[in-house]
């Protein structure tokens, strides 16, 4: 993952010592009575801050905003959506059940922070092995920031981001930290292929459009890639370590590990997952409810993880503009007038994009404000 250069030792520094490390072109130095970093600039004064920021301008970050804005184009134009009716559903649309569905939202971070301390733990990152993880609440923050950097860039660099904050917190090194992500993103990716099937074999009644088809056929060919590349994980460990570095060889050891950790024992992420996915399709729900749109639950879970699925695929940050196309092509096959859809596909990805744009940006500024001081 490029963008967020971290070195990292294998051992913690002993009581009383400090661990000088290069950051992203910064010397930070873990403080051994405060558990928080202090940086010392280097002299060009870069950082995770002004590298994220100067991402934002970088040429393919660029070119994937313009691909964004041409497909939203084609959205309006080629499927007959009248922008003046979508606006006048807005302005008529039921606030309390859309207020309800951005609750729900939000909570489902809560839950996906629960979930993933308990990945850290199973990985061996909690405080009775020396690393002072945040609460609930400071969990939450550090996903909320993460899914907004996967908003304004692209390439899934949130990830990245979320694994460095996290050191920055706690003293976690990268890989172990990354390798539970790797085990999230794989549970989450098989309870949501396995839920969306379901929820597309009832709603269009085991006659599924070449539309939702072609979705499934995205989902299972993740679904196959995660599972060889976990195969060869398990069973070419020593191959793989045989031909890096001593230092590198390490740390792929911490990743390996973390991985296998926690999905050795997955039944509670998954179960937190079916939670997860189960809100994501509630929200859709009653975003169109919120509309007067007559959508059955199961055409609301089947598009609503279609949505999650496509933001995968890194053509667009979070998936911009080939969400709000994949969404109403398939409301509208369950004869849910153009416009209409157009408005629900408006109205959702308010919440689970542009919300999280404004909400990702006032922790960010904030967290930047505090760095400064």
């Amino acid at each position: 993952m490029s963008g967020l250069h971290v070195s990292e030792g294998t051992e913690k520094p002993r009581q009383g010592e400090a661990e000088p490390q290069p950051v992203d072109g910064r010397t930070v130095t873990v403080l051994p009575d405060s558990g928080e970093p202090a940086e010392r600039p280097r002299g060009d004064g870069s950082g995770p801050p002004a590298s994220l920021g100067s991402k934002l301008f970088r040429p393919h970050t660029i070119i994937s905003f313009v691909v964004a804005i041409a497909i939203v184009f084609f959205f309006v134009r080629r499927l007959e959506i009248d922008p003046h009716e979508v606006w006048q559903n807005i302005r008529h649309a039921n606030l309390g059940l859309y207020a309800i569905a951005a609750c729900l939202y939000y909570l489902a971070f809560f839950a996906r922070a629960i979930r993933w301390r308990w990945m850290l733990r199973q990985a061996g990152i909690c405080e009775e092995e020396g690393y002072p993880v945040p609460g609930n609440r400071g969990t939450m923050e550090i996903l909320l920031l993460s899914w907004f950097v996967n908003c304004v860039v692209p390439a899934k660099l949130g990830d990245a981001y979320r694994c460095y904050l996290l050191k920055r917190r706690s003293g976690a090194p990268i890989s172990r930290s990354l390798g539970t992500i790797v085990a999230e993103r794989l549970t989450d990716l098989a309870v949501l292929f396995v839920m969306m099937a379901v929820a597309g074999v009832v709603a269009f009644r085991g006659h599924l459009p070449s539309e939702a088809r072609r979705t499934l056929l995205i989902g299972s060919a993740l679904l196959v890639v995660g599972a060889i590349a976990v195969a060869g994980l398990w069973f070419g460990r020593h191959i793989v370590e045989r031909t890096l570095p001593d230092r590198v060889r390490a740390q792929f050891a911490q990743l390996h590990d973390s991985i296998f950790a926690c999905l050795r024992s997955p039944w509670r992420a998954v179960g937190i997952s079916i939670l997860i996915w189960s809100a994501d399709g509630l929200r859709l729900y009653l975003v169109a409810a919120s509309l007067g749109a007559g959508v059955s639950f199961a055409v609301a879970v089947f598009v609503a993880l279609m949505s999650a699925l496509l933001t995968i695929l890194p053509i667009t940050p979070a998936g911009l503009g080939v969400v709000e196309l994949a969404m109403v092509a398939v409301l509208k096959l369950v004869d849910v007038d153009p416009s209409l859809a157009g408005s629900i596909a408006l109205m959702d990805r308010l919440l689970t994009y542009w919300s999280l744009v404004a909400v990702g940006l006032i922790l960010y500024v904030r967290r930047l404000r505090s760095d400064v001081r």
